[in-house]
């Protein structure tokens, strides 16, 4: 009877010492990209779809741009068609900035030049998952468009004709930081 005994008691401590796995769910929010929505300047409360939308960061060719097409070609996969896209945020630097080029093909493309300028939070998600940075756009002064700064660096128009920050905490992807009227 105390041999039974025992051996529960040993299958007992051994289970309890057991430790769930440490896999991080796929559903769990990570680090969050910056979430941008485009309008139509003439009528702002309607959603404008951007014509061959490519975005570039700073430093890096245009082979290097951001991927919105994981299926396309070695052109169309850095091209999107959308009323909304998410571009990521640097975690090791305090700004963040990209050239946007509407209608990369055609002959003539328009490209603006974002910077943004933010902090960064680490936020601690579980033992699975680590950390997760969320970023806070820096209001540089008191206008709508604190937290970034815009140039024209072709010399070719704005084709961005608002920028308007509507929620400068990013700790969500399914909503929008920042509009955009053109």
């Amino acid at each position: 009877m105390k041999k039974i005994i025992s051996l529960l008691l040993l299958f007992t401590f051994g289970l309890s010492s057991c430790e769930k796995d440490d896999i991080c769910d796929a559903n769990t929010p990570t680090t969050p990209r910056l979430v941008i929505t485009f309008y139509d300047n003439a009528a702002p409360t309607s959603l404008k779809t951007v014509t061959n939308l490519k975005v570039v960061g700073e430093g890096k060719e245009d082979t290097d741009a951001i991927i919105f097409n994981e299926t396309g070609t070695s052109v169309t996969k850095y091209l999107t068609n959308a009323n909304t896209i998410s571009i990521p945020l640097k975690t090791d630097a305090k700004t963040t900035t990209y050239k946007f080029i509407y209608n990369a093909t055609s002959a003539t493309p328009n490209i603006d030049v974002l910077t943004f300028n933010y902090e960064t939070q680490s936020v601690y998600v579980s033992r699975a998952c680590g950390f997760k940075t969320t970023f806070t756009l820096n209001p540089r002064d008191n206008t709508a468009n604190s937290g970034l700064i815009r140039t024209d660096p072709a010399g070719d128009g704005l084709w961005m004709l608002n920028i308007n920050v509507v929620n400068s905490n990013i700790e969500l992807e399914n909503e929008t930081h920042v509009k955009v009227y053109f």
